[in-house]
């Protein structure tokens, strides 16, 4: 529990922010190709508004836009267009352009656009174009610079980022450490209070037991043998309930109590829905089963019986009156696959007590009905199932409840 704790406190750090640099990279991306388009344009602005920089009396600079602290040159090239067939290169620092299908379609790419103002992605220009009423003339600008130094700005930004959260997620994981110290010295005392209250009642429990068989069996009149009868009752009841506190104290501290070996998922079945073909015929409930032969699993042969065992019982507890309880175990793939179906009694579970099926000391009484138990059976199933690497889920809609076992098959 700590340990799953700790990661999802690290997984929410993590995710918050990695959240915030992808708003801020995404910010800082659009401002930078904001300024870079801005500047851009601004160069296509002053080429075609002053016929081209380039050609002015006594003025050869070169268009350019700033970066940083230092001044970009961009190529570029202004065409005039006269009675919308002849076009002439009027400016510029492009070479071999005049009268080539290459600048025929780009002014065609160009004059097919609607607006005054775009790119020609094909060719990575952005162009400026205006008419003059005889004449239409056009600037055009290079976009390959603005792209290269978009890539290499969020490439130095994604490199920083990615350091930043390498870096803060070994912050991350000592931070949780540190928050959930507490709840694990909490949670490591309680597990430790559990055993060994559990362990502790095992033995006053099994006089009381004790006393209570030597009175039943000794003659007492009717109302002291009642009393008797009802000591020997609840303190069975409250054994068991022991035994299943000590399972799962057990199961919370790791102690691995099961003998693994090579086990018949087939044979474990059937005995056990022969043991409970009986339970079920005096509830009004018939039990049928589908078992094949040979299905095998790792693990303790015990403890998946006491899984069944569980399933099993609760079919019969909640499955409706006279309905059929059933059985079946399948192989798949690298998996066995054991369903137990009853029909709902009261409906199906609803989807929110559903999910808290196997937490402990839940019933979803609302829904099943006053019945015996502690809620702890299911619980320990699933830890068992989990010791042997596999899972426990429930399901239920309109027309039954299924508790469906997986476990690996045995390699």
């Amino acid at each position: 529990m700590i340990k799953k704790l700790r990661l999802k406190f690290v997984g929410v750090c993590m995710l918050l922010v990695t959240a915030v640099l992808a708003v801020v990279f995404l910010s800082v991306y659009t401002a930078s190709e904001h300024n870079i388009e801005r500047a851009s344009k601004a160069v296509l602005e002053r080429v075609i508004y002053e016929d081209s920089v380039a050609t002015l009396p006594g003025d050869d600079t070169k268009p350019s836009f700033s970066l940083g602290t230092g001044k970009v040159q961009l190529p570029y090239f202004t065409v005039q267009i006269w009675n919308g067939t002849t076009a002439y290169i009027t400016g510029g620092n492009y070479d071999d352009l005049e009268n080539t299908e290459t600048l025929s379609a780009i002014l065609q790419s160009c004059m097919d656009q609607s607006a005054a103002v775009g790119t020609i992605s094909d060719y990575g220009l952005r162009y400026l174009r205006q008419d003059n009423g005889l004449y239409t003339q056009i600037a055009f600008v290079d976009t390959s610079m603005e792209q290269a130094t978009l890539k290499s700005m969020m490439a130095s930004y994604l490199q920083i980022g990615l350091a930043a959260l390498f870096l803060l997620l070994g912050v991350s994981f000592l931070l949780s450490y540190w928050v959930t110290k507490p709840v694990e010295k909490a949670w490591t005392q309680q597990r430790q209070f559990l055993s060994d209250a559990s362990h502790e009642l095992k033995t006053p429990l099994t006089v009381i037991l004790s006393n209570a068989e030597l009175m039943e069996s000794a003659p007492l009149p009717g109302k002291a043998a009642r009393w008797a009868d009802n000591i020997s009752s609840e303190a069975s009841r409250m054994k068991t309930l022991v035994e299943e506190m000590l399972t799962l104290a057990r199961a919370d501290n790791m102690v691995r109590t099961s003998v693994y070996s090579q086990v018949s998922l087939s044979d474990v079945a059937d005995d056990c829905a022969l043991s409970f073909e009986p339970v079920a015929f005096e509830s009004g409930k018939p039990l049928e089963y589908d078992i094949p032969e040979g299905i095998c699993v790792t693990g303790d042969g015990e403890k998946l019986r006491q899984v069944l065992s569980v399933l099993l019982d609760n079919a019969i507890k909640y499955g409706a009156d006279g309905a059929t309880i059933r059985m079946t175990l399948q192989r798949q793939e690298k998996h066995a696959r054991l369903l137990v179906e009853n029909r709902n009694a009261a409906g199906p579970i609803p989807p929110e007590q559903l999910s808290r099926l196997f937490e402990r000391f839940y019933r979803a009484d609302a829904s099943r009905g006053e019945k015996s138990g502690f809620g702890l059976g299911l619980p320990i199933a699933a830890t068992i199932a989990a010791e042997h690497k596999g899972t426990l889920k429930a399901e239920s809609d309109d027309t039954s409840t299924r508790f469906i076992l997986t476990l690996p098959l045995k390699k």
